[in-house]
């Protein structure tokens, strides 16, 4: 598991199917907040098959990352779970 305070990147991946990571947040960075659990992954439950725990984190993102000089309040943030397969250190 990677530790709270870690800065990570949403990976970019296109997979087919039902998927849970945001498209805006693919290519972003931004730092776990925290670490939620180990949940069996929902991107293979969502069609009946074998699904293996995956961690799942909080990462928080500044409107900055998120939005560049279009952010209205840059310093604002938002927080999204995201589980670690999607994660990459940045």
């Amino acid at each position: 598991m990677t530790p709270a305070g870690t800065k990570v990147r949403v990976k970019t991946m296109t997979p087919p199917g039902h998927i849970r990571a945001p498209f805006y947040l693919r290519g972003k960075t931004g730092e776990i907040e925290r670490i939620l659990g180990r949940f069996k992954n929902p991107e293979q439950l969502a069609y009946g098959l074998p699904a293996p725990e995956k961690t799942l984190y909080r990462v928080r993102f500044s409107m900055a990352e998120l939005w560049g000089d279009a952010a209205e309040n840059p310093t604002d943030t938002v927080d999204a779970e995201i589980y670690d397969h999607w994660l990459e250190e940045a």
